[in-house]
């Protein structure tokens, strides 16, 4: 059949010939997880994850394999969070909002340390942010990061680095000395 091609891969049903309803079904909690996470917004993360979609949907025949879509729809859905908040800017920093988190399975132990985090992890620079959020949320590697924003490897590791120990001071400097 012309524009849908055979699906291969677990990131979509393998029953048929791969639609863009079936990778819409398979990938839209991946897609919108990368944007809840980044810009802290369930509005604005449905607004992100319909603009990705809609992109796939355009360029649906020319991406090829199961793993191409996803590595797509990672790239433009980080490159879409980061975009939404530079048009923002103008208006009002990221807001955080009480909403629980989409993807996490268990209540975490701690809110209080979570919110924490959630507050500190926000507080970071676009780009660090969405490297972190590739990396601890979306368990991608260092690799595979890179690849998906388009930056050196070792540019990947020190935006790691330099967000975990920016983290680490900003925990002690609020925490004071509780040890």
């Amino acid at each position: 059949m012309p524009g849908q091609a055979v699906g291969t891969g677990n990131d979509v049903d393998d029953s048929g010939p791969r639609t863009f309803a079936s990778v819409l079904r398979a990938q839209q909690s991946m897609v919108f997880s990368i944007a809840y996470h980044f810009l802290r917004d369930r509005s604005a993360a449905e607004e992100v994850a319909q603009d990705v979609f809609l992109q796939l949907h355009r360029r649906f025949d020319d991406l090829k394999s199961d793993e191409h879509i996803s590595f797509w729809l990672r790239k433009v859905a980080s490159h879409r969070s980061i975009d939404y908040v530079r048009k923002q800017k103008s208006r009002a920093a990221v807001g955080l909002d009480n909403a629980p988190v989409p993807s996490v399975d268990g209540e975490p132990q701690d809110h209080f340390l979570n919110r924490r985090l959630q507050v500190l992890i926000a507080s970071l620079p676009e780009k660090p942010r969405m490297v972190m959020i590739l990396r601890y949320q979306e368990d991608l590697m260092p690799e595979e990061i890179a690849s998906v924003m388009d930056m050196p490897v070792r540019t990947v590791k020190s935006h790691l680095q330099r967000s975990l120990a920016m983290l680490r001071e900003k925990i002690d400097r609020s925490m004071g000395d509780v040890r």
